[in-house]
């Protein structure tokens, strides 16, 4: 167990989003402890702010996406699992437009500008949610299981008609070390004649092959071929992280996905904090772990996840 951590120092980059195709700087400011994730709109005056919180979550398309407070924020799954994967429990991330930028399409340029400052070690200890029951959600052949572990851990299964693909398979040990090598780097993939479909639904206007595996037929079109021979199960397992931040806390337990997607990962979200009786906090500040499990998680806590100790 640890205590909580924010930045060293602010950082800032800028991009378009995947699907708006609209520039976009993002800077990601400390924040003291218990503030959690908190997106800023500074996209005008108004300066409104919006909890990284499973409560503020919408129904998007292709993406993880929140609302609130008079704005809405897109494609936050990648930048959420940096902060994630690299126990950043505090921070403000200041947005100009509605959508995170995609960057390369993977979780790594949020890791090397993260690394670029480091972290600050703060007060107040990081409570941490530990599973005691499985709680499982599905939708037909789709599903993901969270079920008790002495350590947090992630196993992901896809299954895709495709020579690229077919079926992978992959566990992923959470620390922040096994996220930086195995998990930051893979980035975001489509198949081309869905990337078409996109566009001309007015989505992916900010898809390119600089952002994107993008799959033909037989094979994939990006002449840098794939950073990870599974780099496209390892890319779900970034998805999730990201997702599953919305939780509020870290957790441990042993999460298992099978041809799952964004909506699915955070609908288990919500079953987990509707279900307070098959989990229990540790390392919380003035009460026992046991003392509190029957106490539901606030939707408006801190939301930051999957960083073992």
């Amino acid at each position: 167990m640890r205590n909580q951590q924010t930045l060293a120092a602010p950082i800032t980059c800028s991009g378009i989003g995947l699907h708006s195709g609209q520039p976009v700087t993002i800077t990601l400011r400390p924040a003291p402890t218990n503030t959690g994730v908190v997106f800023v709109n500074r996209n005008g005056k108004s300066g409104a702010s919006l909890p990284a919180s499973i409560e503020h979550l919408v129904p998007t398309e292709l993406c993880t996406a929140i609302n609130g407070n008079g704005f809405q924020v897109k494609t936050i799954e990648h930048v959420l699992a940096a902060l994630s994967g690299l126990g950043v429990d505090n921070v403000y991330i200041d947005v100009t437009a509605g959508e995170i930028p995609v960057m390369d399409g993977s979780a790594v340029p949020f890791v090397r500008l993260i690394n670029s400052v480091g972290l600050t070690l703060q007060s107040r200890r990081q409570p941490y949610l530990k599973i005691m029951a499985p709680i499982e959600v599905c939708d037909g052949q789709k599903r993901v299981r969270i079920e008790p572990s002495s350590t947090p851990k992630i196993t992901y299964t896809i299954h895709y008609n495709h020579p690229m693909i077919k079926t992978q398979v992959y566990t992923h040990d959470c620390s922040a070390a096994t996220f930086e090598h195995d998990i930051a780097e893979a980035r975001t993939f489509g198949f081309m004649h869905e990337v078409q479909a996109l566009w001309a639904r007015g989505l992916g206007q900010g898809g390119s092959l600089e952002n994107t595996v993008v799959l033909s037929e037989n094979g994939i079109m990006n002449e840098s071929g794939l950073r990870f021979s599974n780099e496209f199960v390892r890319h779900k397992v970034l998805d999730l992280i990201g997702d599953f931040s919305l939780l509020g806390m870290p957790f441990i337990g042993h999460l298992i996905a099978e041809r799952s997607g964004h909506a699915l990962h955070t609908r288990l979200v919500e079953q987990i904090l509707e279900q307070p009786e098959k989990w229990i906090l540790l390392n919380t500040e003035s009460a026992s772990a046991e003392s509190r499990k029957s106490l539901p998680i606030s939707r408006s806590q801190p939301a930051v996840a999957l960083q073992a100790s």
